[in-house]
C-alpha cells in the first residue's frame, strides 16, 4: 500500500524526533554569550511542530542549573507551536539558564534520550541567534520545510458572512509544506474599508514580522470576534519571500475562499477557531 508522505510525517508528531545539523550555531544574550556549537542537533519535542537547538552542555557559556519543571495544562491541542517552551511532554530535566546578572528561568531542557547525548534544547527568546555568520529569527529552519512562491492568475475571492473582502487575479499563492496554501492579495483588491489595524505580531522565520488587521466593528453583519486578526502583512519580508511585501493574506480557516468559482473548504489547523479544532 502506497504512502502519502505529508500524512505519514505529521503522524509521527507525538514521538520525539531529532536531526543532526552540521552548520555553527550561536547564541547571545545582551551581547554576551550564550552558546556556540558546530555540534548541534535539531530537536521536535511531542506534539512540537517547531524544532528547537539542542546543544552539548560544553559548548553552552552560560550556567545551566537545574530547576523544577512547570506545570502542563491538562488539556491541549494536538499540536503546539513555537510558544510555551516549559511546557515538554517527555521525560527529562529543566534548567533555568544564568548569563552574567540575568536568569532565564527554564530556558533549557534536556530530555532523558540516549539518542540525544544529554544535549541541552534551548529555547528561542530571548536569545540572538546566528547560524554560520547569518542572523536567523523566530525559530530555527526546519530541514524538512519548503517554501514556493507562485504568481497566479485564478480567481480568487475572499468572503466572510457572505460579504466580499477580497477580489483579484493577481495574487501570488505561497506554498509552505504542511500548511495550507496562502494567497497573497494586492492592496488595491482588498477591500480595506471593511478592515482596522491591529496591535497583534507575529514572526515566522522564513517570511519574517508580520502585522494584522481585523474586520470593523459592524462592518459585516454578524461577525463578532472571529473578524479579529483575520488577516496579516509582511511590509519588510526575508529575501526569499520579497514578492509578498505589502500584500494581503487572509485566514483560510476563518474566511470562506473561492478559486475560481470553486468554493474551498476551510482547513482545520492550530489557527481554526476553538469549535473547528476539536476535530483536529
Amino acid at each position: 500500500m502506497a504512502t502519502r508522505l505529508g500524512q505519514h510525517l505529521m503522524g509521527l508528531t507525538d514521538t520525539l524526533r531529532y536531526e543532526p545539523v552540521t552548520r555553527r550555531i550561536r547564541a547571545s544574550l545582551d551581547g554576551r554569550p550564550v552558546l556556540d556549537t558546530t555540534d548541534a542537533v535539531l530537536v521536535w519535542e511531542p506534539r512540537r511542530v517547531v524544532p528547537m537547538y539542542a546543544v552539548p552542555p560544553a559548548d553552552i557559556a552560560a550556567d545551566v542549573v537545574p530547576c523544577a519543571p512547570a506545570d502542563v495544562p491538562e488539556h491541549l491541542p494536538p499540536v503546539l507551536g513555537p510558544v510555551n517552551f516549559g511546557w515538554h511532554l517527555t521525560p527529562g530535566q529543566d534548567h533555568d539558564l544564568v548569563v552574567g546578572d540575568r536568569t532565564v528561568p527554564r530556558a533549557g531542557f534536556t530530555p532523558d534520550d540516549p539518542d540525544l547525548g544529554g544535549r541541552v534544547v534551548v529555547e528561542w527568546q530571548p536569545f540572538s541567534w546566528v547560524e554560520e555568520a547569518q542572523p536567523v529569527t523566530g525559530h530555527p529552519h526546519d530541514p524538512f520545510k519548503r517554501i514556493d512562491v507562485l504568481p497566479s492568475d485564478r480567481h480568487v475571492v475572499v468572503r466572510l458572512g457572505g460579504t466580499v473582502l477580497a477580489d483579484t487575479r493577481r495574487a501570488i499563492a505561497l506554498h509552505e509544506t504542511h500548511l495550507p496554501v496562502r494567497w497573497y492579495l494586492p492592496h488595491d483588491d482588498v477591500v480595506t474599508d471593511l478592515l482596522v489595524g491591529s496591535t497583534s505580531t507575529s514572526t515566522c522565520a522564513y517570511k519574517g514580522h508580520a502585522i494584522y488587521v481585523s474586520v470593523a466593528p459592524g462592518a459585516v453583519p454578524g461577525v463578532g470576534d472571529e473578524g479579529t486578526d483575520i488577516a496579516w502583512t509582511y511590509t519588510h519580508p526575508l529575501a526569499e519571500v520579497a514578492p509578498i511585501k505589502g500584500m494581503v493574506c487572509f485566514y483560510a480557516e476563518r474566511t470562506d475562499l473561492e478559486l475560481d468559482g470553486v468554493a474551498v473548504p476551510r482547513p482545520v489547523t492550530p489557527w481554526s477557531s476553538p469549535r473547528e479544532q476539536e476535530r483536529f
